[in-house]
């Protein structure tokens, strides 16, 4: 019975690590558009920088 629940805990830990690691790809994809338009759409006047920080 051990075991198994051994078992039942990997697979649950490690499905929930590959969920987390496939969420943050999307987020990463989502930062670099919206990274690559806002360098893209940049004033042409001033610093030239988008963001103000």
């Amino acid at each position: 019975m051990v075991p198994l629940l051994l078992v039942l805990l990997l697979a649950v830990i490690l499905f929930g690590a590959g969920f987390a690691v496939k969420i943050l790809w999307w987020v990463a994809i989502a930062v670099l558009v919206l990274w690559l338009v806002g360098f893209v759409a940049r004033p042409r006047g001033g610093t030239g920088r988008w963001y103000h920080w």
